[in-house]
């Protein structure tokens, strides 16, 4: 099992449909987010428009960077 290294939150800049938008993610979801993007044969910007989609169609949708934290853990899980 591999160490979990803490460490605090990385803002980086994404393009969402034409829209830059800054993301605070741990160095941990950023990992795990390309992971994710390589896996889906996506760029990363095309990802998180996807997860930014997909929380915008339920009823309360949580922030952008708490969907994609939620997206990223369940998809760790399998789901």
């Amino acid at each position: 099992m591999d160490v979990v290294t803490y460490s605090p939150p990385v803002k980086r800049s994404v393009l969402i449909r034409g829209h830059q938008t800054s993301i605070s993610l741990e160095p941990l979801f950023w990992r795990a987010l390309e992971v994710a993007a390589r896996d889906a044969a996506l760029p990363v910007n095309a990802l998180v428009a996807e997860i930014d989609e997909a929380r915008l169609k339920v009823a309360d949708p949580p922030n952008l960077t708490s969907a994609l934290r939620q997206w990223l853990f369940g998809r760790a899980l399998g789901g």
